[in-house]
């Protein structure tokens, strides 16, 4: 598992500090890129910003995605990836606090393959990454062809 890498959008030091947290405690010891707001996300996948010259042929094998996000939101950054060719088939798990109906349908319309609300209890939330690394890092399948059609 230790050659695919984990692009993680989250404004929350909390939860970005449990999510790294699960993922070392279940020995899943992927490079972690995290992205504090939607901009700097974009700037990563895009190789702009302070990610210019950053080598683009290294994608993540999935991306976590919070909504809430500063700069730009998370459904713009989904409605980003999809835009084009190179990123359109990036997985990307949306993984919010939300609750919002609307912005379930809206993360599915836009493209997202996964729509995970946040666990408040830190062990449930440790075991939803958990569950989450394992399908898209283990279980998915995909080929290099298909991820940069």
């Amino acid at each position: 598992m230790d050659s695919k890498l984990i692009l993680l959008i989250e404004d929350n030091v909390d939860d970005e500090r449990l999510t790294l947290r699960a993922l070392r405690r279940n020995n899943i010891m992927n490079e972690v890129v995290v992205a504090c707001d939607g901009q700097e996300a974009i700037d990563y996948l895009f190789g702009t910003g302070s990610f210019s010259g950053r080598d683009l042929s290294v994608m993540p094998a999935v991306v976590i995605l919070d909504l809430k996000l500063p700069r730009l939101s998370g459904l713009e950054v989904l409605k980003r990836i999809r835009s084009v060719p190179a990123t359109m088939r990036l997985p990307v798990v949306v993984l919010t606090s939300s609750e919002d109906v609307n912005q379930i349908e809206e993360s599915y319309a836009l493209g997202a393959n996964s729509f995970i609300q946040k666990p408040t209890d830190p062990t449930e939330f440790s075991e939803m990454v958990l569950q989450v690394a394992m399908y898209w890092l283990l279980l998915n399948r995909t080929t290099p062809e298909r991820m940069l059609a």
